[in-house]
């Protein structure tokens, strides 16, 4: 494994294929500014907060502490950052329709009634 050093990490653009496959400026969750700061500045940000690399740098250990919620972001770069973080980890939306694939019936042209899960009649009624 190659050593891990800041100056080919400030080189190495930043990528998240896994989240954001298509790039951080196709994704409509970044500014076009915020796009190009994680591009430029994530791989570094990314091995500081991994614990890859020791903070040498005030602007280093401040990028630490807004990714740890010590502190407010203050400069673009820790607030790109500080957004992608939120993005990445907010929760899973749920369908509202359930997650069972339904079964396709036979007798889809015929009115039926049915009977929902909470007791109560529906009528679908086609026209």
């Amino acid at each position: 494994m190659a050593l891990l050093t800041r100056e080919s990490l400030s080189k190495r653009p930043f990528v998240d294929k896994r989240h954001y496959p298509y790039g951080f400026s196709r994704s409509g969750d970044f500014s076009i500014s915020e796009s190009k700061l994680l591009t430029s500045h994530g791989s570094l940000i990314a091995a500081l907060v991994d614990g890859e690399l020791t903070p040498e740098t005030a602007e280093e250990r401040g990028y630490i502490d807004v990714a740890l919620g010590l502190r407010e972001p203050h400069s673009a770069t820790e607030k790109a950052w500080l957004k992608y973080q939120n993005r990445i980890n907010r929760p899973k939306t749920a369908s509202i329709y359930g997650s069972a694939k339904v079964a396709a019936s036979d007798d889809d042209d015929e009115e039926t009634d049915s009977v929902d899960d909470t007791g109560l009649e529906i009528e679908v009624d086609d026209e």
